[in-house]
């Protein structure tokens, strides 16, 4: 096998797409700033034990695992950032106010989430601990949404689920909740035969109401339609009236076209509330996920309320039009004073200068050189 075989899924990155996404990562960066958001830099890995605290099966299935040649431990290589910064903001910044940190770094899995996806997306997000009102689940879409948006993508539509809603109607029924795994599975795929066979041994009314929950999908009228078929419990009434305020509460700027999904329950299971899912023409699966996690922190002895969402930048990147080629001077190689201070000049002005080093073209994809430092008249001089 050639020694220049990259893994299957794995990837280099050419310069003119490196410096699309790392352009996009400080924008976004810079705008996750402007709304109060700290940056952090988790490590790429963990104790296994860590790395996996409160994030569900599905995180262990999709995490890297290797033996420490210090310690004799597992390790695991993260393949989510989210558990990590909840790590931080419980056990080393440990404040009593809200906290909203942010991120960016690269993850690993251990199989695709798509048919052409990445096995190591650059992931980037943002949460907020602290708060646990309506409040900060409004603020995480609405920067969601504005992220989206200065990547150049305004055609947007955002999916609203409730966790909440599941796990009423399972709490009634033992023999439901010992298939809860199964039916997360089902329900992500719209598996309305699988979940009539799992199914049969259930009570009645839990089984009508998770064969009905496939079919609770469209705009808010949904909410109404789902009041009437799922069961009268408390819990589904808060999960249904949290979802309708969030979906009032979408800014108008924004132009996003917001829909109900109660069984869209795809991505990491450690939510505890409401979820959502963002999606845009010319990618299959969602762009960016998010939602409520109240329970993660508590493995780290500190329970807090946080929400959030993350996406990859890879992705997003590959949705914008090619980066353009930037004006670039070109100039001669030379160790004359005149020339190097001239060069250094330009540089402090934010110019970009290559110097044309002797015998060698120079082919350069990212730049167009469209001017030139010269030595006319006794001077070095830029010249178009």
């Amino acid at each position: 096998m050639p020694n220049w075989l990259l893994p299957e899924n794995i990837a280099d990155v050419l310069p003119s797409e490196a410096r699309k996404i790392e352009e996009l990562r400080r924008r976004l960066l810079d705008q996750f700033r402007s709304y109060g958001y700290e940056l952090v830099m988790p490590p790429m890995l963990e104790y296994i034990e860590s790395l996996l605290s409160g994030a569900g099966q599905d995180s262990d299935l999709r995490t890297f695992k290797l033996v420490d040649q210090i310690s004799g431990r597992t390790l695991g290589i993260r393949a989510d950032m989210t558990t990590q910064v909840a790590r931080i903001d419980a056990h080393l910044l440990n404040r009593n106010s809200v906290t909203r940190l942010c991120y960016a770094g690269s993850v690993l899995l251990t199989r695709p989430s798509g048919l052409h996806a990445t096995r190591e997306p650059l992931q980037i997000g943002a949460e907020i601990y602290g708060h646990g009102g309506l409040e900060s689940d409004a603020e995480i879409q609405e920067l969601l949404l504005a992220s989206l948006s200065l990547a150049g993508l305004t055609q947007v539509r955002l999916d609203l689920c409730h966790i909440g809603v599941l796990r009423a109607i399972l709490a009634l029924d033992p023999s439901a909740m010992q298939s809860e795994v199964a039916l997360y599975k089902l329900l992500e795929t719209k598996d309305t035969p699988g979940l009539r066979d799992i199914s049969r041994g259930f009570q009645e009314s839990t089984r009508n109401a998770l064969l009905a929950l496939p079919n609770l999908y469209g705009d808010v009228h949904v909410l109404e339609r789902a009041r009437q078929v799922l069961p009268k419990l408390p819990e589904i009434d808060v999960a249904l009236n949290e979802l309708a305020v969030l979906a009032g509460s979408i800014p108008a700027e924004s132009q996003a076209q917001v829909t109900i999904d109660l069984a869209d329950l795809r991505g990491l299971h450690y939510h505890s509330g409401v979820t959502f899912a963002a999606y845009v023409s010319g990618l299959p699966n969602a762009v960016a996920r998010g939602g409520r996690y109240d329970h993660v922190g508590e493995s780290f002895g500190r329970a807090r309320p946080a929400t959030g969402f993350s996406m990859d930048l890879r992705e997003l990147a590959r949705l914008m039009p090619g980066a353009e080629r930037k004006n670039a001077i070109m100039a001669p190689w030379g160790n004359d004073a005149g020339l190097r201070e001239k060069i250094a000049q330009l540089r402090e002005q934010g110019e970009i200068v290559i110097q044309s080093l002797p015998g060698h073209k120079n082919e350069l994809d990212e730049f167009d050189c469209n001017r030139a430092v010269v030595f006319e008249h006794g001077n070095w001089i830029l010249k178009n």
